[in-house]
């Protein structure tokens, strides 16, 4: 048997036992979605394809549309877990030294991640549609996730993999939201 923890607050297990997934998977998608969840290890397609397959579902919802207010941080006040404590300035800086900075799951890394992932998908005037135009936004998404987790910019291709690694780990987490990776039917009686 095996088992996969999926969240910590309270302890979530995902058990499986051998030989319940079938041997044979039908179609690209639905293995394309067993790879984004983790059912089936990132061994068979490499992270930044599944990875870029996140951000194509990701980009295509309304999910970016909860972070809006993350991309205005106004008089550099900030206020944490919805209580009135607030910290100026020089309490952030504070509390910033205490920080590792390479650190992805930080809940302040996963805000940065939010919001660069907001400010990439609101301000495309692509069309999301067309695969050409949703690659390209996809390859602005990578280069602009590089700099916030301070990934090295010395080999393009190896950066992009170390991010795909953080992204897919704050998705399979649950810190980038909740997604419906099925079509559901629109007819249910």
């Amino acid at each position: 048997m095996f088992g996969k923890r999926i969240a910590s607050h309270p302890n979530i297990y995902v058990l499986d036992t051998p030989a319940v997934l079938p041997p044979e998977v039908p179609d690209v998608d639905v293995l394309s979605k067993l790879l984004l969840t983790g059912a089936i290890g990132d061994c068979l397609i490499e992270r930044k394809e599944t990875a870029e397959y996140f951000l194509a579902i990701h980009n295509s919802s309304d999910q970016y549309k909860k972070w809006a207010k993350l991309s205005s941080k106004e008089n550099d006040i900030f206020f944490l877990n919805s209580t009135t404590e607030c910290l100026t300035t020089h309490g952030l800086q504070m509390k910033q030294k205490k920080k590792i900075p390479n650190d992805h799951t930080q809940d302040d890394m996963v805000q940065d991640v939010r919001r660069t992932l907001y400010e990439t998908v609101s301000s495309f005037d692509g069309n999301i549609r067309c695969e050409v135009e949703m690659e390209a936004l996809i390859a602005s998404q990578f280069t602009a996730l590089q700099e916030v987790f301070h990934v090295s910019t010395e080999r393009e291709e190896d950066a992009h993999v170390v991010v795909a690694g953080k992204l897919l780990n704050l998705f399979r987490t649950g810190r980038l939201g909740h997604y419906i990776l099925d079509n559901l039917p629109r007819n249910i009686h």
